[in-house]
């Protein structure tokens, strides 16, 4: 399975702070943005990774993170000239999936949880058309919604709804099939000009090949799209982590839980950043073994 980031956009809910890096370079606390849905495919199991990028923010991305072979990741990168809606990723990264199913996470989303590695491996290894992830929210009606039934199998889907039926967030995860990309390619762009990621989620429901994982208690999913949400992320990793002492999305730890790298080379990567709290975290994760 591949994956994709999509990092594209101008961040505009964002300015003035964004006038002179990429959203998705902001920090979140003690890390940058793009570490917590990278650290979401990688908990998936996924190591082959393009993220998608406006052509004025690889570099920064390609400075942060190279070709991921430190992490034992294999990274790409493709240029979005200007935002087509979600779906458009899938054209964009075509050569990248091939003919491999896909993960599509975005670059400004945050996700934690117990259990959630083994969710997102069960997803990818059992994967039959689409998997989306709802997440209950207080304002439904600013998301595209999911409605499931008794049983919990996913009926309908609504854009930013009016009056919602349900109170189930679509977020911004995607597992795909190789379908995906003949679907957004034939998708009509909206009146914005864009290609909705929602209409591909409904291709997947007509032919009743989509599914709803419910993120329910335990879990926390935030967009870091706004200065407020930005904070709000910020103020919810400093708390988990000094309560804890453990580092949410700490790609380093996770590279090396995961088998992608040994305990010596998370070492090596801890001490490259050994002035900071962070590095000397991942340098005593990997001393202890």
């Amino acid at each position: 399975m591949k994956g994709i980031i999509l990092a594209g956009g101008h961040g505009t809910r964002l300015q003035p702070i964004t006038f002179g890096v990429s959203k998705q370079l902001l920090p979140v606390y003690d890390k940058p943005m793009i570490y917590y849905p990278l650290s979401v495919l990688m908990l998936a199991g996924i190591t082959d990774i393009q993220i998608v990028a406006a052509p004025d923010g690889l570099q920064g991305f390609r400075r942060l993170l190279g070709d991921g072979s430190d992490l034992g990741l294999d990274l790409s990168y493709a240029e979005q000239d200007k935002p087509r809606g979600l779906a458009d990723a899938f054209l964009v990264s075509e050569d990248h999936i091939g003919d491999d199913a896909v993960a599509l996470v975005l670059g400004d989303n945050l996700f934690h949880g117990p259990g959630f590695s083994d969710i997102l491996r069960r997803v990818a290894l059992d994967l039959d058309g689409a998997v989306l992830f709802g997440y209950p929210v207080r304002d439904p009606e600013r998301y595209g919604v999911g409605e499931v039934d008794g049983a919990g199998n996913l009926t309908a889907l609504e854009e930013k709804p009016a009056r919602p039926r349900s109170n189930l967030a679509i977020t911004g995860l995607y597992f795909y099939d190789n379908d995906v990309v003949e679907i957004a390619r034939s998708l009509r762009p909206s009146e914005r000009g864009e290609l909705e990621i929602t209409d591909v989620n409904r291709r997947y429901l007509e032919r009743g090949k989509a599914a709803l994982v419910q993120l329910g208690r335990g879990f926390v999913w935030l967009d870091t799209g706004t200065h407020d949400a930005l904070i709000d992320a910020g103020q919810y990793v400093q708390l988990l982590e000094h309560r804890q002492g453990v580092r949410i999305a700490c790609v380093e730890e996770i590279a090396w839980r995961m088998g992608y790298i040994d305990r010596e080379a998370c070492h090596r990567l801890g001490a490259q950043l050994a002035r900071s709290p962070y590095g000397q975290y991942v340098m005593d994760i990997a001393a202890a073994g």
